[in-house]
């Protein structure tokens, strides 16, 4: 990293065998694990050159789109040297610049063909006074020097170099090291204790740590996580830590990549692991491996006593809300949109609200009904829990993955009875949850406000960015759908007034269901006159509340359920 301004990471690669070889092919990963879309980060190379080890160049050529064959004629050692290109900061990819250098290695390092087994050591060459963090180990006795027993562990470990702050703290007696780059109104010590409180709930489920250190990787921009096996990679507003709720939204995202060390990292659905790093890896898992996931990072922070038991549920009543306001929920299965991460989760558009559904939060939903139905069948013996815990005990630590059978049945096992008609309904067909059937075991009550038919309604979600108030996207069975509005106009004036999101809610709230407006919009860039008839707002505002008279069997599983009385 001589350059952070030209955002260029320069890269040397090293190989020998024990034979001479005659073609070599290196090979770029097309993607990340858990990031569910082909990324091409090929398409950052340049500067690509191969030598022998006493700097004699070597013929090569590019065969594909992330190959490239070398013509070893019978070397047993070369060196490659590229650069790629680094100015991009998601979770999931690299940036160079003045302030720091982040990379994932699955979008940095080549692997050799058939050699993802071999192990390897990593040399960093810091900027300046520039220090490493990173969840590899280090080689004793050398200076700046990690080591990876195979591409698998070598992909899944990121790098943060800069002046970045830190604080370290023990969590039953392993090492967890949290490293902040950027400035911002964070409190590290206060940020320590209460994650080790989230570190420590995960440790009571599962009854163990299972790695010998781990790191929280924190950059001050952007959003985001991403897991690793004894790390992780988060972005975050510099100013996101105050006011309490926006703090707790962080700690939410502590917790969720957190228990990815478990679910995911170790207990591996299907298809994700080994690794192919060329094509798409299809699963119908993902609603376990990221909702079931979505749903545990609640959990712990009322677990460590972070949040009430009325948060908690006052966060699951929102996220039932908003599904229950997407017509795609008709549309598209939990095990559906798993498979069809690989084309549609990072790709939405104007039509995803009207055909998808999103794994992770509808497996939330799912994952917190099929925990209470375990929690109701078994009399409050079992619980998801007990379900996650034999997945780690006997599955990952037999070297297996499991498959969506495998998943039905241990959650049966625990339940003590068929959950076939759970699965057939939620998890791969699209019927409408029986929230209340199945929340009234633990007591509680579903509250679902009808909305007020008096109220004018356009039904178009709208977005306003630099003056310019334009349709964001338009959900089916709304006024805007039957007349025509679409995606991309721009609302110029409403009834000849200037719109923007402030005048639109105070003009149309006083107006009522069937009272025609005339909008000026941009189409094309082309002024119209649309004369549009409001409608009325159908969606529907839920809560829970506990039940009339509580059951002694209700008060005590809600009570094992979220630690507090009902």
């Amino acid at each position: 990293m001589t350059k952070p301004a030209t955002h260029l990471l320069e890269v040397e690669m090293r190989l020998k065998w024990n034979t001479a070889q005659q073609s070599v092919d290196l090979k770029m990963p097309v993607w990340t694990p858990g990031s569910y879309l082909i990324r091409e980060y090929a398409r950052h190379l340049q500067d690509f050159s191969v030598k022998t080890a006493t700097g004699q160049a070597i013929a090569w050529r590019k065969v594909n789109k992330n190959t490239w064959t070398v013509d070893a004629k019978g070397v047993r050692e070369m060196v490659v040297a590229y650069r790629v290109y680094s100015n991009e900061l998601t979770v999931r990819t690299n940036e160079l610049n003045d302030e720091h250098a982040f990379w994932n290695n699955a979008a940095l390092l080549l692997f050799p063909k058939g050699q993802l087994k071999a192990p390897s050591t990593v040399t960093v060459k810091p900027y300046g006074k520039w220090k490493i963090a990173t969840g590899l180990p280090k080689v004793a006795g050398q200076t700046n020097v990690f080591r990876a027993e195979n591409f698998d562990v070598l992909y899944d470990s990121p790098f943060e170099v800069s002046d970045f702050n830190e604080i370290t703290f023990d969590v039953q007696g392993k090492p967890h090291h949290i490293v902040v780059t950027g400035e911002g109104n964070y409190d590290l010590r206060q940020m320590s204790k209460d994650v080790a409180k989230i570190a420590d709930e995960g440790y009571k489920i599962f009854g163990e740590l299972p790695f010998d250190d781990y790191t929280f990787i924190i950059n001050l921009r952007g959003g985001g996580g991403l897991e690793h096996l004894n790390s992780t990679a988060l972005q975050w507003n510099r100013f996101g830590f105050k006011p309490q709720s926006r703090y707790i939204g962080f700690l939410n995202l502590v917790a969720h990549e957190y228990f990815h060390l478990w679910n995911v990292k170790r207990i591996r659905p299907d298809a994700l692991g080994p690794f192919d790093y060329e094509n798409e890896n299809y699963t119908k898992l993902l609603w376990v491996a990221e909702g079931m996931t979505s749903y545990y990072e609640g959990l712990l922070l009322r677990r460590a006593g972070l949040i009430s038991d009325k948060e908690f549920l006052d966060g699951k009543a929102t996220m039932i809300e908003q599904l229950q306001a997407r017509p795609g929920r008709f549309e598209t299965s939990l095990e559906e949109a798993s498979m069809d991460a690989w084309i549609k989760y990072y790709r939405q558009d104007e039509n995803s609200v009207n055909n998808q559904i999103s794994y992770y939060d509808k497996g939330d939903i799912v994952s917190m009904m099929l925990d209470v139905t375990i929690r109701t069948s078994s009399g409050g013996s079992k619980s998801m829990d007990d379900v996650m815990r034999h997945l780690y005990n006997e599955v990952f630590k037999k070297g297996r993955n499991f498959t969506p059978e495998d998943f039905q049945k241990v959650s049966e096992m625990m339940a003590g009875k068929s959950l076939d008609d759970f699965f057939a309904k939620y998890v791969r067909g699209e019927a409408e949850i029986d929230y209340a059937g199945i929340l009234k075991g633990i007591g509680l009550s579903v509250n679902v406000a009808e909305p007020s038919k008096g109220r004018a309604y356009l039904g178009a979600d709208l977005a306003e960015e630099s003056g310019r108030l334009t349709i964001r996207s338009v959900p089916a069975d709304t006024p805007a759908y039957e007349q025509g509005l679409n995606t991309g106009d721009q609302i110029v004036a409403v009834d000849g007034y200037r719109a923007s999101q402030t005048f639109m809610q105070s003009y149309l709230g006083e107006k009522k269901p069937n009272d025609k407006i005339k909008l000026t919009i941009f189409r094309f860039d082309k002024l119209r006159d649309v004369t549009f008839t409001l409608g009325a707002n159908m969606r529907k505002e839920f809560s829970f509340s506990p039940v009339a008279n509580p059951t002694t069997d209700q008060a005590r599983l809600y009570q094992g359920y979220l630690n507090a009385e009902l």
